[in-house]
């Protein structure tokens, strides 16, 4: 199955924890803190949403920043994913 989003909508996957810190010591899964950073996996079309033309920026494959409590979360064939509008992403990494 696939999810194509709606709108202004974007699905992402999150980038996985890190499993070791700076200093090279191994972190047990409990400690890993998962970062909010995301793969962008589908966009919506855009169009009009709340009466405002919406015109999507970002594109399948970029990094995003998302804040830590921002969309929904769902589970499709054993993959997390997160759907949020495009307007509660914080910035695209470069």
């Amino acid at each position: 199955m696939k999810l194509k989003p709606l709108a202004d909508r974007v699905v992402l996957k999150q980038d996985a924890a890190e499993e070791r810190t700076s200093s090279g010591i191994y972190l047990t899964s409990s400690a890993q803190e998962k970062p909010e950073i995301y793969q962008v996996v589908e966009v919506g079309p855009g169009g009009m949403v709340e009466g405002n033309e919406v015109e999507m920026i970002v594109s399948a494959g970029q990094k995003v920043l998302v804040g830590k409590y921002s969309g929904t979360k769902v589970k499709l064939d054993e993959e997390e994913y997160t759907i949020v509008r495009q307007s509660d992403i914080l910035a695209v990494i470069e």
